[in-house]
């Protein structure tokens, strides 16, 4: 079992649950903009937020999201050590650095000493593009044996700065090689480790690379925090984690989804029911059981069988709450009607 690091009042490691993460890509400096779309993230199941802090008005502001933020709040930071103080000084729950480029190890020590006085734990991050000159040499390229190597060589430079309050992150868009170097790492150190496959991608092709790379972990039972890394809004992030941790096994599904396969009595475009249905549902907390039914065959029995459900007839559909009939809508306004009921259940 690894090490638990406390990062506000979500425990990583130590056998809690795998957390769920993403990150804002407002301008932090934007105290109004970054705390709207925390709310949002919160909303969708995220549970620890990071944001960038590139110069000190953004250190200030992290300060003030902080204050107004739900969940726990991580400083991304990377060169300036200062920086690193000063969103430490600013209250944020966690930084995120990688040592190697953060200066010389005076500049690091002071980082490191800084936190363990706040009690603030830190990030080791690393990727394929920050790899060190002397480990690129050594494996002439990018490889899962260098990554592996950096983020362990990273991770020392704290501990023997008598640190140990650490999260170890070490990511590549290469899935094979992401794998191979969290696998590597996780038999050498008892520090948790945060998942993830960088620079994914779009999401048709990130969540792609994400449920192979980061359900492959998971099911190898690695990692204690994650985050699903797509360009798109980070709520869709978000989303895609939790439907990932469930399709694992390591959550049990808040929403399930009851539709037919449809059939020639299907008399409405039952595809795009479900599917809107599906994706507005994402942000239900639950439990809670939907049945979505093409015709009269199956569709009343399992309809009335969830708790709540619609059995489709021609250009309409019959809704049922709790196994009780309550009312009949157009085809066009069924899913809409449907997630409205599943609001008041």
């Amino acid at each position: 079992m690894k090490k638990s690091v406390k990062v506000g009042n979500v425990t990583i490691g130590g056998g809690a649950p795998v957390s769920i993460q993403s990150m804002c890509n407002t301008k932090t400096a934007d105290v109004d903009a970054s705390l709207e779309q925390i709310r949002r993230l919160e909303e969708a199941g995220c549970e620890i937020v990071r944001l960038t802090v590139p110069d000190l008005e953004s250190a200030e502001a992290l300060g003030r999201i902080k204050q107004k933020a739900h969940i726990p709040v991580v400083a991304d930071i990377h060169f300036n050590y200062r920086l690193a103080i000063a969103a430490i000084d600013a209250g944020a729950d966690k930084i995120r650095i990688n040592p190697g480029n953060i200066g010389s190890r005076d500049k690091v020590k002071a980082v490191a000493d800084k936190a363990r006085a706040c009690g603030v734990p830190i990030r080791v991050g690393v990727n394929s593009g920050s790899l060190e000159k002397d480990i690129l040499a050594k494996y002439g390229a990018v490889t899962a044996e260098g990554l592996a190597e950096s983020a362990l060589r990273n991770v020392r430079i704290l501990e023997e700065l008598d640190f140990d309050d650490i999260v170890i992150s070490l990511k590549s868009s290469d899935v094979q090689m992401n794998y191979d170097a969290y696998r590597i790492v996780d038999k050498a150190t008892d520090h948790p480790l945060h998942i993830g496959v960088t620079e994914a991608g779009t999401p048709s092709m990130g969540k792609i690379k994400s449920a192979a790379g980061i359900g492959a972990l998971l099911l190898a039972g690695i990692g204690d925090t994650m985050r699903v890394s797509l360009t798109a809004d980070p709520v869709e992030e978000v989303l895609f984690a939790r439907k990932l941790l469930e399709a694992v096994g390591i959550r049990k599904s808040s929403v399930e989804i009851v539709s037919c396969p449809t059939c020639g009595r299907t008399e409405v475009d039952l595809e795009k029911i479900a599917e809107s249905v599906e994706r507005r549902a994402a942000e239900l907390t639950g439990p809670i059981k939907i049945a979505v039914m093409g015709c009269a065959v199956n569709g009343p029995g399992e309809a009335r069988g969830a708790d709540i459900g619609v059995a489709c007839g021609k250009g309409e559909g019959v809704l049922f709450a709790r196994g009780e009939i309550i009312g009949k809508v157009k085809e066009e306004d069924i899913a809409e009607e449907l997630i409205k009921l599943a609001r008041t259940i």
